[in-house]
């Protein structure tokens, strides 16, 4: 995780620099995309504005956050105990 300095500004972890071949100088964008916001690289700019790309960007986000839901559904039905438990739990029958 980097942190932003008082004068805003973040340090790309070199991991991440070497993957994108983002070197010292090189301009990167920043794009708000919803909640979240892109780091476009140098060698990555070459993205297109037209509907295509943007559908299928959009494609992809939406099956991202399936994924994501999907997970934490299989995480929460194997929590170890079912609502009638709590009925029950400590009563005498």
């Amino acid at each position: 995780m980097a942190k932003v300095t008082s004068k805003y500004q973040v340090t790309v972890p070199k991991a991440i620099a070497d993957e994108f071949k983002i070197r010292p100088g090189d301009d990167i964008e920043w794009v708000a995309a919803g909640e979240v916001i892109r780091v476009i690289p140098p060698s990555k700019r070459a993205v297109a504005d037209d509907l295509e790309s943007r559908l299928r960007l959009f494609d992809q986000a939406t099956e991202r956050l399936r994924r994501s839901a999907g997970a934490a559904k299989k995480r929460a039905r194997n929590r170890g105990w079912r609502r009638e438990d709590l009925y029950t739990r400590g009563r005498s029958h």
